[in-house]
């Protein structure tokens, strides 16, 4: 599905000089030495009041945490037409970075969780696709470096680049690599919103997505592992050469338009919590995905066979618009969140009209629980039998099926847009977890003053959608 930006990364193509070189992967161990202090309480604290006045009378600053950097999202709907008629929206949320110095060129991203690199299109590219976005000039930044695929600067007299091919759902780019100072935010924020990090820079970008969608490039944040090296990794770098607050991003998705969706670094947004939050360890980090162990899955008093004998594992995955799951466990679910809508109603919006409960329970006692208005397509489908001309509305969930996987098994969810919009999440990137918290949604008619400025794409019209049609 082109709404799910997904993610497998190829090799790199190599010069014919490297061709006998390998891709190494570099982890460093980290080990922590603690030592025992030999003082008192009272001597510690008279230590620690002495260190201080020392310091400042020496005019030494003491080491400050980098604050909290809130950076507001827009919004795209992309129509899903069939027949000629328009049964569902793709939806794409993006915020603004900002590459090289001194002069810095702005670009749009999606930030996601999915994928583990960043790109942008590049100025070398002539495909109308590239063209359609803002494209990366290389030459205007002076803290851009050459590289290939291990890092090492480019010859200056190079007739040839190493390349890297990344697939997002069903579109691919392809580019080489600078590494290059990368901000958040469309203008300067604090110093520590900036880090230096390995960019590919897109020559090939396929139409679809990218000619459909409004944002330039694509800002992975999954962890260092799922990188063709951890120097691609954006967070990785910020939490190893920032000074961040905490080593988290907290990620929310409003539910009405006239509220920005926002993403947080270095600490999440308290604001946007409606309880507190509880924490699923991530399940074999080592894979790079954010995932977690999901011990049970149950559509109101059914459980899903699927998962009783265990191995089923979700992701949350800011890059896509849909609930994704399995394909083999998908038509029972959809079967068990269909609703047949009284009175054969001209017009309806199924996320107004009831349902049963769908419930992830997942590893660490967290409880995720989605309603109808989370999971039900807006869209209803009027069923029309032909032997008897009889109609019947009915109100369907908006599921994505998710193949077996060579990385993710047969047994995967994708907790998408569905579950991340009921629920503000926080990456943990040192404790490797993930935090699970009600979002705090405005009502449309309470829009708090003071947000930030942000822009809607193509947004659908505000009167309920009439049923599409089927006949049997």
């Amino acid at each position: 599905s082109s709404s799910h930006l997904d993610k497998v990364t190829s090799p790199p193509h190599r010069t014919p000089g490297d061709c006998q070189r390998n891709l190494l992967r570099q982890f460093v161990k980290v080990t922590l030495f603690s030592r025992h202090m030999a003082f008192s309480l009272h001597s510690s604290f008279m230590f620690l009041i002495a260190f201080i006045l020392a310091t400042v009378a020496a005019g030494l600053d003491l080491p400050s945490k980098a604050p909290v950097v809130t950076i507001p999202l827009d919004k795209q709907y992309v129509p899903v037409v069939r027949n000629n008629k328009i049964v569902s929206y793709k939806t794409a949320y993006f915020g603004n970075i900002r590459l090289g110095a001194p002069r810095s060129q702005s670009f749009t991203v999606v930030f996601d969780t999915g994928s583990a690199h960043l790109f942008v299109p590049s100025a070398t590219c002539r495909t109308d696709t590239c063209r359609r976005h803002r494209q990366f000039n290389r030459s205007l930044s002076e803290s851009a470096s050459d590289i290939d695929h291990n890092g090492n600067p480019v010859r200056a007299n190079a007739t040839h680049r190493d390349q890297v091919n990344i697939a997002f759902g069903t579109g691919e780019v392809t580019g080489a690599f600078v590494r290059e100072t990368v901000c958040l935010g469309a203008e300067p924020m604090a110093k520590d919103s900036c880090t230096s990090v390995r960019v590919i820079m897109a020559t090939e970008m396929t139409k679809e997505p990218f000619m459909t969608f409004e944002f330039d490039g694509v800002l992975g944040l999954g962890l260092d592992s799922l990188a063709v090296d951890p120097e691609f990794s954006f967070f990785g770098q910020m939490s190893k050469l920032n000074n961040l607050q905490h080593d988290s991003f907290g990620y929310f998705l409003s539910r009405v338009d006239a509220v920005p969706s926002e993403i947080s670094f270095g600490g999440h947004d308290e604001k946007r919590l409606a309880s507190e939050l509880e924490w699923a360890p991530v399940h074999k980090p080592e894979l790079g995905y954010w995932q977690v162990k999901v011990l049970s899955v149950s559509i109101g008093e059914e459980k899903l066979a699927i998962c009783e004998e265990g191995g089923c594992v979700a992701i949350a995955d800011t890059g896509t618009s849909l609930l994704g799951a399995p394909r083999q466990a998908a038509q029972r679910m959809h079967w068990l969140l269909a609703r047949k809508v009284p009175d054969n109603p001209s017009e309806i919006d199924c996320r107004t009209f009831p349902g049963p409960d769908m419930v992830f329970e997942l590893e660490g006692g967290v409880k995720v629980v989605l309603g109808a208005e989370d999971y039900s397509r807006a869209t209803a489908m009027r069923v029309i039998t032909n032997k008897t001309n009889s109609s019947q509305v009915v109100c369907r969930a908006s599921l994505l099926p998710v193949d077996d996987g060579e990385t993710l098994g047969p047994k995967a969810f994708i907790l998408g847009e569905p579950a991340l919009r009921k629920y503000y999440t926080t990456y943990d990137w040192r404790r490797k977890r993930i935090g699970f918290a009600l979002a705090v949604q405005p009502k449309p008619d309470e829009i708090p003053e003071g947000e930030p400025r942000h822009t809607i794409y193509g947004a659908p019209p505000n009167e309920p959608p009439t049923p599409t049609e089927v006949r049997v």
